[in-house]
């Protein structure tokens, strides 16, 4: 008899990798019931017509005016909001991480995009109404104390730049997050390196540490794209159905109204799917080539 089967070796193994497929079988069966197969079933309803029939009618119908012109929008609000929400998050995080302020401001600003980037819904779409409504706090302050009227002006809350606005508030804390990490490794021998060789700030950012950010800039960007366009319950508490894009038009198609066509709404999520599941896998990659750069 071995030392190892003596000992019990092999045996404890076991018994500990069969406890550690139990403590994961909670999160395994959550995946399997609320990702999984939903995501399965929407693939399937979406080649599929009202009685069963393999079709690609739904399909087809994604290319219609009324189902693309919500796509479009959806993807213009994703791309404004997800490049703005790069460059506002990436000046933030540079400054506190890398322009010398006090560590606590640093630590303030990261536990606040920690509960920012999750703030969303009708929580937030009710916090930008009361501030940037008609009667909204800051709208009334502007008019009274500085004269500035903002529906005079044109601006409306319940719009395409209105939304983008209130989807700002999470998409900047988004991209604090995930790019303070990415500021933190670039090494301070590089700057030194940079300074030596007689490089100023602006050519030690724009010819050292932007290359190096650059796929985790690129990754982020898809990240929040993807982020913005599969958000809706911050666009349904916000604007309702007056401003048409994907998520809501989904959700006409599926709740069950006698106008309803329950298949294009599936076919609408399987194409909801297809853009996210590849912003998404843009981010992996390019975040693994980050990482790679920053070791």
């Amino acid at each position: 008899m071995t030392e190892s089967t003596t000992t019990g070796g092999p045996i404890r193994r076991g018994r500990s990798e069969a406890w550690n497929w139990v403590g994961v079988a909670p999160f395994l069966l959550f995946a399997l019931l609320f990702l999984i197969l939903p995501t399965m079933q929407i693939v399937i309803g979406s080649f599929r017509n009202p009685a069963g029939d393999f079709t690609l009618a739904n399909i087809a119908g994604l290319f219609s005016p009324q189902v693309m012109k919500p796509f479009w929008l959806s993807i213009r609000i994703s791309l404004l909001t997800a490049f703005l929400g790069c460059l506002i998050g990436l000046i933030l995080a540079a400054a506190v991480t890398r322009g010398g302020l006090p560590r606590a401001f640093r630590d303030g600003t990261l536990t606040f995009s920690g509960v920012a980037s999750n703030f969303a819904g009708v929580p937030l779409a009710f916090a930008f109404i009361a501030t940037l409504g008609r009667l909204g706090l800051v709208t009334v302050l502007l008019r009274d104390w500085f004269g500035i009227n903002l529906a005079a002006a044109g601006f409306n809350l319940i719009s395409f730049a209105g939304l983008a606005i209130t989807y700002l508030y999470f998409q900047i804390p988004l991209m604090i997050l995930i790019i303070t990490p990415a500021l933190d490794g670039l090494k301070p021998e590089w700057r030194e390196a940079a300074q030596s060789l007689g490089a100023s700030g602006n050519q030690y950012w724009r010819m050292v540490a932007l290359p190096v950010l650059w796929p985790s800039l690129l990754g982020t960007f898809a990240l929040l794209f993807a982020n913005a366009f599969g958000a809706v319950a911050t666009a349904m508490a916000l604007t309702g159905s007056s401003l048409s894009i994907v998520p809501i038009i989904l959700f006409a198609q599926i709740r069950g109204d006698v106008l309803g066509d329950p298949h294009l709404g599936y076919a609408i999520a399987f194409g909801m799917i297809v853009l996210t599941g590849i912003a998404n896998l843009i981010y992996i990659v390019l975040r693994t080539r980050a990482e790679r750069w920053l070791k």
